[in-house]
């Protein structure tokens, strides 16, 4: 059985996908013995390493917008961030638990991003939460962890695909899930820049007005808009940037249209999605071997 480092990048609720590119290594005879995650990558990852990915699926099929909108803990004093988060981990809490990252069963490694030093931070030992914690704290949007001194947030800042951690491992080959392919997606095609409502972005919305920044009706776009599109193509442009330097030998392009930051309603179809278009890298890659 092949041997395999995963590297799981960040996207938001494409993070669904993830799910689908470890069923589709395992169904295809893999050995997932290596993960490196960053942002919805270091979640998925961290709870696959503690053995619970299955748990977390059925509750990820189960979720409805409204469910979503009741996680969400506004933060209405100077803290970093729109959303404390605290609600988020209380779900997750039973996913990894008290789990420590030296007592996995496979080598786990979460990057986050030190925003004073200017600089990745790997977590591969201590608390497995407080090391996804640190790498899902998207700047703006989730409260940064303060920890050692140090102020840490989303790890995509700097890195959205961290395959250099993996370069050491004694594994056959690396396959990276990369979550900001800039191509069209069959679920849902490549749309202008547009205000898309929805529960989650009015609750944002309303939290950016309460402290003097608002969006006239009259604007064809929002600011939440704006700034998820600049994460976009700011994670999309060192998405490259990182693959050129660290090329994987399995590359699977997740569609950076397949669904909104936010949607993480969508379990069931980008699940699938990351089945499929895996699915066709491993193919593609068994391919060019033989």
């Amino acid at each position: 059985m092949n041997k395999v480092s995963l590297v799981l990048g960040s996207g938001g609720a494409r993070g669904y996908a993830h799910i689908g590119a470890i069923d589709a290594l395992e169904k295809a005879g893999y050995e997932i013995v290596s993960i490196s995650g960053c942002s919805i990558g270091a979640l998925v990852g961290g709870i696959y390493a503690a053995g619970n990915l299955e748990p977390f699926r059925e509750w990820a099929l189960t979720l409805e917008p409204l469910t979503l909108l009741r996680m969400i803990d506004l933060s209405l004093l100077s803290t970093g961030g729109a959303i404390k988060g605290e609600r988020v981990f209380e779900k997750m809490e039973p996913f990894f638990g008290d789990r420590l990252i030296e007592e996995l069963p496979i080598r786990y490694t979460a990057v986050a991003t030190d925003l004073d030093k200017k600089k990745e931070v790997w977590f591969q030992e201590g608390d497995l939460q407080s090391a996804i914690r640190a790498s899902i704290a998207i700047p703006t949007i989730f409260t940064p962890l303060h920890r050692n001194g140090r102020i840490l947030v989303d790890g995509a800042v700097l890195n959205p695909l961290p395959i250099a951690p993996t370069m050491s491992d004694r594994t056959d080959l690396i396959v990276a899930v990369n979550l900001s392919a800039s191509y069209s997606s069959p679920l849902q095609p490549q749309k202008p820049l547009v205000a898309q409502k929805s529960a989650f972005k009015e609750t944002i919305e309303q939290w950016l007005s309460k402290i003097g920044i608002s969006s006239s009706e009259k604007e064809s776009i929002t600011q939440l808009d704006v700034l998820q599109r600049v994460i976009e193509i700011m994670q999309e442009a060192m998405t490259l940037y990182k693959i050129a330097g660290y090329t994987p030998d399995i590359l699977v392009d997740v569609p950076i249209d397949s669904c909104r930051t936010y949607d993480f309603h969508k379990a069931e179809e980008l699940i699938a999605l990351g089945f499929e278009l895996t699915t066709n890298a491993i193919n593609e890659y068994q391919s060019r071997r033989s």
